[in-house]
C-alpha cells in the first residue's frame, strides 16, 4: 500500500480535563485585569529596552555639556590670568609693553601641564 497513511497517531495524552462548572470566575472585571496584565508587560519589556539606552544618552549629554563647561571655564581663567600677570608684571623688568610677557608665562605652565600628561602616558606595546 504504497501512498496510504495510517490514520492512528502516536500523540502523549492529554491531561484529564477540568469541569468548570463549579469554579466561580470573576467576569465582571475582566477587561480591567486584560488591561493591567497587557501595561505591565509593555511596560516590562520597554523598561529592559529603553532603559540602556536612555541611560546612554544621558551620559553622551551629561559628558559632552560638562566637556563644552570645562573648555569655556579653562579658555575664561586663562583670559583671567594673563590680564592678572599684565597688571602685575614690574614695568622696570618687561618694559611698559608686556603682555607678552604674561602670554609667556601661561604657555610655560600649559606646556609644562602637557609635558607632564605625556610622561603619564603609556606608551603602546608591539604585539604580533
Amino acid at each position: 500500500m504504497i501512498g496510504q497513511h495510517r490514520s492512528e497517531t502516536t500523540l502523549p495524552p492529554v491531561a484529564d480535563p477540568v469541569d468548570l462548572s463549579t469554579t466561580r470566575v470573576r467576569t465582571d472585571d475582566w477587561p480591567a485585569q486584560a488591561t493591567d496584565t497587557i501595561v505591565k508587560v509593555v511596560g516590562t519589556a520597554s523598561n529592559k529596552v529603553t532603559g540602556p539606552v536612555t541611560t546612554a544618552a544621558r551620559a553622551i549629554v551629561f559628558g559632552l555639556f560638562a566637556a563644552i563647561l570645562g573648555a569655556a571655564a579653562l579658555v575664561l581663567v586663562s583670559i583671567l590670568v594673563v590680564r592678572l600677570l599684565n597688571n602685575y608684571l614690574p614695568d622696570s623688568v618687561f618694559g611698559t609693553e608686556h603682555v607678552w610677557a604674561a602670554h609667556l608665562l601661561i604657555g610655560l605652565v600649559f606646556s609644562g601641564f602637557a609635558l607632564v600628561l605625556w610622561a603619564k602616558r603609556k606608551p603602546q606595546t608591539d604585539e604580533g
